[in-house]
């Protein structure tokens, strides 16, 4: 457009020209040859014409008589540089791609989060997972898009080398126990003490005993009582998951280790570490004890087994799909006029099962 423009200005100039007299066209060259040496004098340098300046001036430079085109700013050596260069452009092609194909963000997300999940996988095993997800990816460039987010090779790429405790419990839950003590104020200030011990799969929990005076003996006695209740289902259990303790002595960990039952004991003052029998304390002291008055070890004993009775039966669990223990996992869903409501512990709790 700009060239078109130009043209129609200088095609509008040469229709004045045409009537104007030859002495005042003779005035007009002497002047703009003038001002022409004195601009020239002045810039020192060859002024940078752009392509439309260009397309007017060899336009022009045709008609020139030849000894004035060799002092225009457009010579023939001009007119066949830029020639030349129009050649060039017109068959100049864009370089073909090399290499691969960029990665996607949502991939390269992908790939990352794989790498999150599994730290023992290296390269060529995300690799592979992504192959069987329709996704083909160098190894090479996984290990870059790794590299590039501070995540290290499949070894290294765990903080302590190994696995980390939460997932240690996730892999070992259906074979783990987690035991634990706590205490329980009476209306008289008497200190009861509690052990309890949870099926960490599928979060059953058993209250094992409740004393004034929490023994070494009464301990160890407990845990042949638990063995003995779970019968053959003990041969199922790896792990006993418990705090330090001065109750916990050599006896009480034998008990468990004749039945080929390792014990795991957390770290000092660190109480995460037995996160599941820490939780059963919390929910217990927030939904039952803490809402009532214990009158004796008995009446004790007796709101502990109604409580467990429906934590295991009657209260959903996040860890369970929101389900209890001893649910159906495919419950048959009941009109609402048929759900009733049946009351633990005087009230305290509510629980809604279908009507006869």
């Amino acid at each position: 457009m700009r060239v078109l423009y130009l043209i129609f200005l200088r095609l509008l100039g040469l229709l004045l020209l045409l009537s104007r007299s030859p002495g005042a066209k003779d005035v007009e060259l002497l002047a703009l040859r003038h001002e022409n040496a004195v601009l020239r004098r002045q810039l020192g340098v060859r002024p940078r014409l752009v392509w439309p300046d260009r397309a007017v001036l060899a336009a022009l430079a045709r008609h020139l008589p030849s000894h004035l085109g060799r002092h225009r700013l457009v010579t023939p050596a001009t007119l066949l540089s830029w020639h030349r260069r129009l050649i060039r452009w017109k068959w100049k092609q864009k370089p073909a791609r090399t290499g691969r194909p960029p990665i996607s963000e949502e991939l390269t997300a992908l790939i990352l989060h794989l790498a999150r999940e599994n730290p023992t996988w290296g390269s060529t095993r995300i690799q592979g997972e992504l192959r069987r997800l329709g996704h083909r990816v160098g190894a090479s460039t996984i290990r870059r898009i790794l590299r590039s987010a501070g995540l290290g090779p499949a070894p290294r790429r765990s903080p302590a080398g190994g696995p980390t405790w939460r997932a240690f419990l996730r892999a070992q839950a259906s074979g783990l126990l987690a035991a634990d003590f706590f205490h329980v104020d009476t209306v008289v200030l008497k200190r009861l003490y509690v052990f309890a011990v949870m099926e960490v799969g599928t979060r059953t929990v058993r209250i094992l005993g409740v004393t004034t005076h929490p023994t070494v003996a009464w301990a160890t006695q407990l845990a042949r009582n638990l063995l003995s209740d779970l019968g053959q289902r003990a041969s199922g259990f790896r792990y006993l998951l418990r705090d330090r303790d001065c109750r916990y002595t050599q006896a009480f960990d034998a008990v468990f280790t004749a039945d080929d039952i390792e014990i795991l004991k957390t770290a000092p003052q660190a109480p995460r570490m037995n996160a599941h029998a820490e939780r059963f304390i919390r929910t217990a002291r927030a939904e039952c004890t803490d809402q009532m008055l214990i009158y004796n070890e008995q009446h004790l004993r007796h709101v502990l087994a109604e409580y467990t009775q429906h934590y295991n039966c009657g209260r959903a669990h996040r860890a369970l799909q929101l389900r209890a223990p001893a649910d159906d996992p495919d419950p048959i869903p009941f009109p609402a006029q048929r759900i009733h409501r049946h009351d633990i512990l005087s009230g305290l709790i509510h629980e809604y099962h279908n009507a006869a």
